[in-house]
């Protein structure tokens, strides 16, 4: 592995704002499966008030009269938010965390759903950095060479005050709390650059979600009908609404319609 992500990463796990995001992001993570999970374990239909004809609202529907594999999506989000809550076990958690928050992801993006589009792009990207933040251990399921799968386990502070020739290019194990700020072995350096970052790519996500596509079905008729473009047809832009809120057709089909509509 290149020495300079290795110079990055070690500097990222002895930063006490990086060790700070990583508990935020957790946490969010975790809080935001256990309620999507909960709702599946008691069997009610996730996003009740979405109708049917809408395209999310009809997966969401066969969904929920999938039998005992409705419960279970739900049983898995919970178990991958404990595990999420875990220090030892938040890798796992990670792993199991990820192929589904990336399912929402496409999906939301597939049937053009307003209501995760945004923040199922940041689950991943959160779930992603959870998961880089644990490179020393991820990068053994990862295909590099064996000369680069060498552990060096992430020391604690305790630790470090052990070793009498402590190295900076070795990981840190630290947490976001009082000891952290006092230890001289932990960066207090605020990561500006990394912010930037952060609020770019939330920036560009909420820009992309409203602005990429020239027709979403919204979460309702008047919805629709109400943030039709200026740059589209009146007369399409009317029947595409028309079509997915009361007619109740396929997103490809509709968009099929308005094209030949367009032609016109």
């Amino acid at each position: 592995m290149n020495k300079s992500f290795l110079s990055f990463y070690t500097n990222v796990r002895s930063n006490f704002w990086h060790a700070g995001f990583y508990l935020f992001c957790r946490c969010t993570l975790a809080l935001g499966f256990i309620v999507a999970g909960w709702v599946k374990i008691i069997d009610e239909r996730f996003a009740s008030g979405l109708a049917v004809k809408h395209p999310m609202g009809a997966f969401l529907e066969a969904l929920h009269h999938t039998g005992f594999y409705y419960p279970f999506i739900g049983i898995a989000q919970i178990t991958a938010a404990v595990l999420l809550f875990i220090p030892r076990t938040v890798l796992l958690g990670a792993l199991i965390y990820f192929p589904i928050i990336l399912n929402i992801f496409v999906l939301s993006w597939a049937v053009r759903f307003e209501g995760s589009l945004v923040t199922s792009t940041l689950m991943v990207l959160a779930n992603l950095y959870i998961l880089l933040y644990n490179y020393d251990r991820l990068k053994f399921i990862l295909p590099f060479s064996d000369k680069s799968l060498k552990y060096a386990p992430p020391l604690t502070l305790r630790e470090t005050e052990n070793v009498p020739h402590f190295k900076k290019d070795v990981p840190l194990r630290i947490n976001f709390n009082l000891a952290s700020i006092k230890s001289p072995q932990v960066s207090k350096k605020f990561p500006w650059v990394f912010l930037g970052m952060i609020i770019l790519i939330s920036v560009i996500t909420m820009f992309a979600s409203n602005r990429l596509f020239e027709l979403m079905p919204r979460n309702n008729y008047g919805d629709c009908v109400s943030r039709l473009e200026s740059r589209t047809p009146e007369k399409a832009g009317f029947d595409f609404c028309n079509c997915i809120h009361n007619q109740g057709k396929s997103l490809d089909k509709c968009l099929k319609d308005y094209e030949e509509i367009n032609k016109k």
